[in-house]
């Protein structure tokens, strides 16, 4: 998931998977392009209260004392007010029913932990979005979204290479999330949301812990979540790849580069297609793999 927030190191033994919780209903189902909407609009709203509790935590004298450029903090002040425009325009499409602010908790302590943070959360706002993009109907409606993710795809970039000097992308394809892994990665930071507040057609479902927190393509890392016939899967652009899981450990395929989102499911992935929703054992965990300048994008990063 998030660096600083959800890949935390396994304590004792790993333990049984849970089966995922927070939803009335096996399976979500974006019915119309209102609810897509205010699923969009509870991410913008987690986006907007981040940028502006850390902007307000750290100013310019903290970023420059960090050893970040002195214009770096004003992007963000730009982030932050984009953010604020996409909750102002969702609000307005809903109308009085809009989904209303939570209160939510961050978990970094300087500006160098705030930046990465920011990095992850906006490269999974630009794979909700993406995932999202097929539920919606309305032409206006897909316009109104693809000029969103657009806008956050390039703030995700910007915050990966410019301010944090590594790679804009991970490959030719964004990587798609479904609603039930975009949530279980921003549930983290929730601690309440208004009970007046539209229910979400989506599940929670238990978060993943892995040791070492930050693997290489290639090592063996430990899982939290155990059983048998239990699959690690990689999504990373199109494509999601496995690793069986044996006494709760598993080793990450070679391949992969960038970033890539990881789970742990009973069921592994049919091609490129995920497993249903009633087979994640887990939410996401995020690793950043890097991808060096001299990459040729063979092998996993040419698939479609």
């Amino acid at each position: 998931m998030f660096k600083y927030a959800a890949v935390l190191a396994i304590v004792g033994v790993c333990s049984v998977g849970a089966a995922p919780h927070g939803s009335k209903r096996d399976d979500y189902k974006m019915t119309n392009d209102t609810t897509v909407f205010q699923y969009a609009l509870t991410l913008e709203h987690l986006e907007y209260a981040f940028y502006t509790g850390g902007l307000e935590r750290f100013d310019d004298q903290a970023f420059e004392a960090a050893g970040f450029p002195t214009w770096v903090r004003g992007r963000f002040k730009q982030v932050q007010e984009h953010e604020a425009s996409h909750v102002a325009f969702l609000e307005a499409a809903i109308g009085p029913d809009a989904v209303k602010p939570c209160t939510y908790k961050f978990p970094y302590t300087d500006p160098k932990s705030f930046v990465s943070l920011a990095a992850s959360i906006e490269g999974v706002g630009t794979a909700a979005y993406t995932g999202a993009a097929h539920y919606i109907t309305a032409p206006g409606a897909i316009t109104d979204a693809a000029s969103i993710l657009a806008t956050e795809s390039r703030h995700d970039a910007w915050m990966m290479s410019a301010a944090l000097e590594g790679a804009p992308w991970s490959g030719p394809y964004q990587t798609p999330l479904n609603p039930d892994e975009v949530y279980s990665i921003a549930a983290q930071f929730i601690e309440s949301c208004p009970s007046t507040n539209a229910a979400l057609p989506v599940k929670t479902f238990p978060a993943l812990t892995v040791t070492p927190a930050t693997p290489k393509p290639g090592d063996t890392i430990k899982v939290s979540v155990s059983g048998s016939n239990m699959y690690m899967l990689y999504h990373s652009g199109s494509s999601i790849l496995s690793s069986d899981i044996v006494n709760c450990e598993t080793t990450i395929p070679k391949e992969l580069v960038g970033v890539v989102y990881a789970g742990v499911a009973s069921e592994k992935p049919t091609g490129d297609k995920p497993p249903s929703s009633s087979a994640m054992q887990s939410g996401l965990v995020d690793f950043n793999f890097g991808l060096p300048a001299s990459a040729d994008n063979n092998g996993l990063l040419s698939q479609h």
